[in-house]
């Protein structure tokens, strides 16, 4: 039997294309998988999912309101999405290079490193690195 794993999230944005520029800087290998449009309150509303053949992000226009700044998320709903790279420098550098700048890093701990992004749509992302393949140090919560 399979273990259980999260399959996607799913965000509402005003904007698809910065979504998408930026999930897919960060992580190359990730692309759009499909899309289309539906209908959704009455309007037309174009829908995306970026990712890989595991998971995926869904991404959909047709926000209503704006989002609060810098942390939307630290009200109800949704704070972030914890995404494992490989290589924590090297999505540094690509956001780097595509002028998006690490908002603060994650705490430190001699097992993982992690550094956290505000996409410009309201979005909050950390990325991490782990440093061990053994369990029990990965997700030692003492420090």
């Amino acid at each position: 039997m399979q273990a259980e794993y999260l399959e996607h999230a799913n965000y509402t944005v005003n904007d698809v294309d910065r979504a998408i520029h930026f999930l897919t800087t960060a992580l190359p290998s990730w692309t759009v998988r499909g899309g289309g449009e539906r209908m959704r309150l009455g309007r037309m509303s174009r829908w995306v999912h970026v990712g890989n053949a595991h998971s995926y992000i869904s991404f959909a226009d047709g926000g209503v309101g704006k989002a609060s700044a810098p942390y939307p998320s630290y009200e109800m709903g949704l704070k972030h999405l914890g995404i494992v790279v490989p290589s924590l420098d090297a999505v540094i550098t690509r956001l780097a290079a595509a002028g998006y700048a690490v908002d603060h890093e994650g705490a430190a701990h001699p097992h993982r490193k992690s550094v956290y992004y505000a996409e410009p749509g309201g979005l909050e992302y950390e990325f991490m690195e782990y440093l061990s393949t053994v369990d029990s140090e990965r997700n030692d919560y003492a420090y």
